[in-house]
């Protein structure tokens, strides 16, 4: 096959159109570890906020296991992927964008982190047809994924009318 050759992408079942994935670093929003219940109810209503999360969508969630319980409790519903060290909750979160079909059962992924590491498994989606949002705080977005994605939503845009309450 030439590099210039279309290539035909399965067709997604009827029930599957217009269903949206929501993939959150949740660390990426909270600045680092999240460490509190209240630090969690702030980075899911900042991520809620931004992205409009309608309920019955899916929702997972890269975190280590310090936040493990903390998100659970405010986040119900959630698949929760842990992995502690360094770049851990990225590389669960990058499993799942790369090895589970996602371009096969989602219309649009939203991709709440500004991390580079997340680039390729982007722009793939998007070369699959997937409609690709990034939300980020604009100090944190890398450039290239910002770039790969189709839309970018900033964070910083939203926080004002979520307050941060954090004990």
């Amino acid at each position: 096959m030439s590099a210039r050759q279309a290539v035909a992408l399965p067709r997604k079942k009827r029930a599957l159109r217009g269903r949206r994935l929501l993939v959150v670093d949740i660390e990426n929003v909270a600045g680092g570890a999240v460490t509190t219940e209240a630090s969690a109810a702030w980075a899911r209503d900042v991520v809620v906020s931004a992205l409009t999360v309608r309920d019955g969508e899916q929702v997972i969630i890269g975190t280590s296991h310090i936040g493990l319980f903390h998100i659970s409790s405010v986040w119900p519903g959630a698949r929760l992927k842990v992995r502690s060290g360094l770049n851990g909750a990225d590389l669960e979160l990058l499993e799942v964008l790369t090895g589970e079909r996602v371009e096969e059962r989602f219309d649009e992924v939203a991709l709440v982190s500004g991390d580079g590491i997340f680039t390729e498994a982007i722009a793939r989606l998007g070369a699959a047809g997937v409609n690709v949002t990034v939300a980020s705080w604009v100090e944190a977005l890398s450039a290239r994924l910002c770039l790969a994605a189709r839309r970018t939503v900033y964070l910083n845009d939203v926080t004002a009318t979520v307050a941060k309450e954090i004990a």
